[in-house]
């Protein structure tokens, strides 16, 4: 078969990079006066989910030293529902991948399966806790706020969710997730409005990341206005957030999906594709075939997302850890988004394979476009096809001219 030819495009993303993070973090702690909101040697739990988020463990650092010099008794607790398989020695694993482990935080890092039960929803769903955080005299959470990947609404991935999928473990989060498919995923601000009224939130700290995946703000926010701050900046995040700048597509190429990338693994705000009980409600790319060549391996075996794949490769199917990839897709009851896609040896025969199936379209007039990950799109390959889109779009700039496309000795792509 004879390939496209493909060229190597840079598209210009909304940049606002913070230059001094722990400066940003200070700044933000300090608006708080902590010193009227706790008392001196108060514990305080701070829940960390499982996101690869720029400059994490830094953040994370500084936020538990800025509470030990308040005279205060920070501990981490792992905050990433049943993302870890639901482990405790998974949970820690994946917090150390982040760089965030107890010699570098300065402080004890608590991981526990027990959960506690501090109140029901009005549907009769129980809200549960992580026990270590339930009987803290304080609770910190600290997450992105961005665009969720499985429904949209006034809150969407930030602190309310942390506050909820992520302290309520893997049970929590399942009991959540199942509640939702009748009553909508505003129930997790039904229940984040409890803890917030039951428990003492001391605040959830906020990261928005820029096109470029750089910190461009950290916020703290108190629970008096939470769910009103936590809107406007998942407003912002939308408004930064990297997209493909080429629309329709015929096949989608994504080098690597992980559950640092994304809650499924690659981002469906970025490929439009979606697989749900609860419903599709992405329109755009208009992508016919989706290839994902590996898993990346901060995802610690979690393929959860490549049932969104049309194809992959034998590699990345022999680096699934299936129970934790199961766990994760059942708690979210998305069975499908686990589901292994039609897989081949080389990424020659799975390139081949979406070409024989895209249509009456010939290789060399095929849409094809490469990504690293839904995470970063500053840099793509795209296919002598979309020349025209290319050319006409101020906001993007071809860096390497078109050439064939190449495989190596072992009938695979070279790396971006």
């Amino acid at each position: 078969m004879l390939f496209p030819e493909m060229a190597l495009v840079r598209q210009k993303l909304h940049a606002e990079k913070i230059e001094d993070v722990p400066a940003a973090v200070g700044k933000a702690l300090q608006s708080l006066h902590l010193a009227s909101l706790a008392k001196s040697g108060e514990s305080v739990a701070v829940g960390v989910g499982s996101r690869g988020i720029s400059h994490i463990s830094l953040i994370v650092s500084e936020c538990v030293k800025f509470l030990k010099d308040q005279g205060l008794k920070p501990f981490i607790v792992p905050a990433m529902g049943s993302h870890g398989g639901n482990t405790p020695e998974g949970e820690l694993s994946v917090l150390s991948r982040l760089g965030i482990h107890e010699s570098f935080a300065g402080v004890p890092i608590l991981a526990a399966e027990d959960v506690v039960e501090i109140g029901t929803l009005d549907i009769g769903i129980p809200i549960l806790m992580d026990r270590r955080a339930a009987e803290a005299d304080q609770i910190v959470v600290i997450n992105r706020v961005k665009p969720h990947t499985k429904f949209h609404g006034f809150i969407e991935s930030g602190l309310t969710k942390m506050l909820t999928v992520g302290l309520g473990k893997g049970q929590g989060a399942a009991l959540y997730h199942q509640a939702a498919v009748q009553h909508t995923f505003g129930i997790l601000q039904d229940a984040a409005r409890h803890i917030i009224e039951s428990r003492s939130v001391l605040f959830g700290l906020a990261i928005l990341e820029d096109g470029y995946k750089n910190v461009s703000r950290i916020c703290a926010v108190r629970p008096e206005n939470w769910f009103e701050a936590e809107h406007t900046l998942l407003e912002e995040a939308r408004f930064m957030m990297p997209r493909i700048p080429f629309d329709p597509i015929d096949i989608l190429i994504v080098d690597e999906i992980g559950k640092d990338i994304s809650g499924i693994g690659m981002d469906s705000n970025v490929t439009g594709r979606h697989r749900d009980i609860v419903g599709d409600f992405y329109t755009t790319p208009h992508v016919k075939r989706i290839f994902v060549r590996d898993l990346s391996p901060e995802s610690d075996g979690n393929g959860n997302g490549i049932g969104l794949a049309d194809v992959t490769t034998r590699r990345l199917v022999n680096a699934l850890d299936l129970e934790k990839t199961y766990t994760n897709a059942l708690t979210a009851i998305s069975p499908e988004k686990a589901a292994i896609p039609m897989y081949f040896d080389t990424d020659r025969k799975c390139i081949e394979a979406c070409l024989n199936t895209i249509g009456m379209v010939k290789p060399q007039a095929a849409r094809i476009i490469r990504i690293k990950n839904t995470a970063t799109l500053e840099t793509l390959m795209v296919s002598r096809a979309l020349e025209g889109d290319v050319m006409s779009n101020p906001d993007v700039q071809i860096l390497r001219p078109w050439e064939p496309m190449t495989f190596d000795h072992s009938g695979n792509l070279k790396d971006l």
